[in-house]
Order: C-alpha cells, then sequence, then structure tokens
C-alpha cells in the first residue's frame, strides 16, 4: 500500500468518528429542546444561590450507608430532593434523599421490577437494579433512547437486564416503577443524580395493587407491544383506586387526554390553587386558572427560571396572578398543582402541548388533605427560595 494510500484511509477514518461524534452531540441537542418543549431537563442553567429553607423531615433515621434505614409503613409516602441548599452535597450527604428512598425500595424487591425511566444517569439506582436481578429478581426496564448510550444504563445492559428504548423523537419521559406488583413508584424525579441533588423533584410511594396492575398495563404496552405516544391504548384497569383515605385518579398520556382532566379539576377549586411548573406553555391550564382568579379563588405559583419567557407566565402575570421565577440555581422541576390544600395534581406531565400529545407520560390526581399539606409545604419551601432574587 502506498504511502499516499495510507494518508487517505486515515483521513477518511478520522472523517467517520468526527461524523459519528457531531451526530451523537446534535442528537442530545435536540432532546435537550424538546426537554424544554415539553418533556423533562437538559443540562441545568447555573443561577446566583438565594437563602436556603429548612429541608422537610422525613420518617426515617439517619445512616451512612446507601440506602434510607427503611421505609415508611404509610400505603402512600411523599418524598422530596433534598436541594433547597443549592449545594449537591447537601443532598449526597442525605441518609433519606430521594435517591436513597428509591433505592431502598427498590431492595425491597423479591420477585419483579418494572420500570420505566426516562433516563438513568444514577449509579445509585443501576446498582440496586443490577443488585436486584443477582438476587433472581425479575428486572425490565424502558426508557428513551436518546439516554441508551449512558455509562448507567450501558451498565445495566452489561448485567443482562433487558431494556426496551423508545427509538423515537418524542420522549419516553414516565418515571415510575413497579415492584412486585403491589408497589407503585412515580412522581418527578428522573433517576440522575442532577434530580436527586441539585433539582427539586418529587417522589411517591404507593402500596396499591390495583394501582400497580394500572402501571403494570402501561408499562407492557411499551415493553411488550412496543406501543409508544400516539400508539398506545387507553385501556387502564383502575382509574380511580382507593389507598387508605386518599382516593386516587390515574392517567396516563397521551392516551388519556390529561389537559381537559386537569381543567376540569382546577374548575372545582374554592379556596385556592398553587402550582410548581418546570414547563407550562398550555394555555387552556392558563386560562383555567385566570378564570378561578375572576371567580375570587386565590391563585399563585413558581415556574422554572429557564424558559419562563416562553411559558404562561405573562399571560398569568397580566390576568393579576401572582407567578414567581424559581430560586433554585439549577433547576425546579415539580410539575405540581394543589387545589383548596386537598388535592393533588403531580406527576411527569408537564403542562405542555408535547406532553399531552406526543409524550409519553402518567399523572396522579390525589383527592387527600395529608398528601396537599406534604405538597403545600414543599411549594412554599420553593416559593421562599424564588422570593430571594437571584
Amino acid at each position: 500500500m502506498t504511502r499516499s494510500r495510507r494518508k487517505l484511509i486515515t483521513f477518511i477514518g478520522i472523517l467517520l468518528v468526527a461524523a459519528t461524534v457531531l451526530t451523537f452531540m446534535e442528537r442530545r441537542r435536540r432532546a435537550a429542546e424538546q426537554h424544554l418543549g415539553g418533556g423533562g431537563k437538559g443540562k441545568t442553567e447555573i443561577k446566583t444561590s438565594p437563602a436556603s429553607p429548612s429541608p422537610p423531615t422525613t420518617s426515617t433515621e439517619a445512616t451512612s450507608g446507601t440506602e434510607a434505614t427503611s421505609l415508611p409503613d404509610a400505603s402512600l409516602a411523599v418524598f422530596f430532593s433534598d436541594t433547597y441548599a443549592n449545594d449537591p452535597s447537601v443532598g449526597q450527604g442525605d441518609p433519606n434523599n430521594i435517591d436513597r428512598q428509591l433505592a431502598t425500595l427498590l431492595g425491597t424487591a423479591r420477585a419483579t421490577i418494572d420500570g420505566a425511566f426516562y433516563e438513568l444517569e444514577s449509579e445509585r439506582i443501576a446498582d440496586a437494579l443490577i443488585s436486584a436481578k443477582q438476587r433472581g429478581v425479575k428486572v425490565r426496564l424502558v426508557a428513551d433512547s436518546d439516554y441508551e448510550k449512558n455509562p448507567e444504563m450501558q451498565k445495566v445492559l452489561a448485567a443482562g437486564i433487558p431494556v426496551i428504548f423508545d427509538g423515537r423523537s418524542a420522549l419516553m419521559h414516565n418515571k415510575f416503577a413497579i415492584i412486585d406488583g403491589a408497589t407503585v413508584w412515580t412522581g418527578s424525579f428522573n433517576v440522575t443524580d442532577n434530580c436527586a441533588f441539585r433539582n427539586n423533584n418529587n417522589g411517591l410511594m404507593i402500596r396499591s395493587e390495583e394501582l400497580a396492575e394500572n402501571y403494570t398495563t402501561e408499562f407492557k404496552e411499551m415493553f411488550v407491544g412496543n406501543s409508544f405516544g400516539a400508539r398506545s391504548p387507553s385501556e387502564t384497569p383502575h382509574t380511580q383506586v382507593k389507598v387508605g383515605g386518599a382516593t386516587i385518579y390515574n392517567y396516563f398520556a397521551p392516551e388519556d387526554d390529561i389537559a381537559p382532566k386537569i381543567v376540569r379539576y382546577l374548575s372545582i377549586a374554592k379556596k385556592s390553587i398553587h402550582f410548581m411548573a418546570f414547563n407550562f406553555t398550555d394555555g387552556t391550564i392558563a386560562e383555567a386558572m385566570i378564570e378561578k382568579k375572576n371567580s375570587g379563588v386565590p391563585v399563585e405559583g413558581v415556574i422554572e427560571r429557564r424558559g419562563a419567557e416562553r411559558s404562561v407566565m405573562g399571560q398569568l402575570q397580566s390576568a393579576g396572578i401572582a407567578v414567581l421565577k424559581d430560586g433554585n440555581k439549577y433547576v425546579m422541576h415539580h410539575k405540581v398543582i394543589i387545589i383548596d390544600g386537598e388535592w393533588t395534581i403531580t406527576g411527569s406531565y408537564n403542562f405542555t402541548g408535547s406532553a399531552a400529545t406526543q409524550n409519553d407520560e402518567n399523572i396522579l390526581i390525589i383527592r387527600d388533605p395529608a398528601t396537599a399539606k406534604k405538597f403545600e409545604e414543599e411549594y412554599q419551601r420553593v416559593k421562599k427560595m424564588a422570593e430571594v432574587p437571584a
């Protein structure tokens, strides 16, 4: 082979590698833009750190291990990421932080774990899933294909855990798991270090075989049927379940047409509406809030700072609704509405058109004053951070 031919082959190889890298970077950029338009979160933005409110108390005791000491005995438990100090080391050192609670729950599995995780970038959760498989638990996952190459996902795949990726531009944006067909974990918490230690997030653990059947049905649509987005059928077996003293309404997007349901529950408000929104561009939900404000119901909320100018914030403020940009120097990732201190709307569902019509999402509408109280306390913590100028 001539020297010039070797040089040409080397040059072509360099071009191919560069093209591969640029293609991967472009896909991640598009995923981040889609995230802002209706899914979850891309890279975080640094903002000036405000004074930090006191973190919530939990029912578990401190431990130096990798998991929480124990899980609450309650049939419905709520957890929040300890991110109020705008210092990731605080959450990393909190033995009861949200990621440790999920890891502990995964550690209780004896037969099955089915997880639909938008992205997997938490070594703690990856290790918990692998540990479960090694002790004989059947572990299956669904994930968004934009994060297939993450090291933690590759680690899980290498351990022999089967993962189905959605393989499309819209998002598989769920963050749920079903343990032993009896317990559900869901909320806004992506299983990433950013969402555990930097971003405001919530997670719910609910012990209910009926609710678990709902989520298992949705999981199988994706894992077995490869049905994502608009191809996903509407076949939730129990849209209303009782869990202790709580009544829970459970829906999935896009098949269950969630936005009109949110509007309907907003229409019953008589005392107050408080919201925390990572991404809020759905004008119909905004108009429902304005209508309640005009009828005399106090309405207020906090919107994630990044992208706030492209949200309904101006529309709401023009109607006299107090809306603040969040004060977390990273990301305020909640998707929560609290109504009359009695109802809580939460899940993976951002208040956007993409969430309504394209992404795979889930939502809980919970009638339970005790649960609403916990989310109201979180709202007040987030609001306090937002009131400090960035």
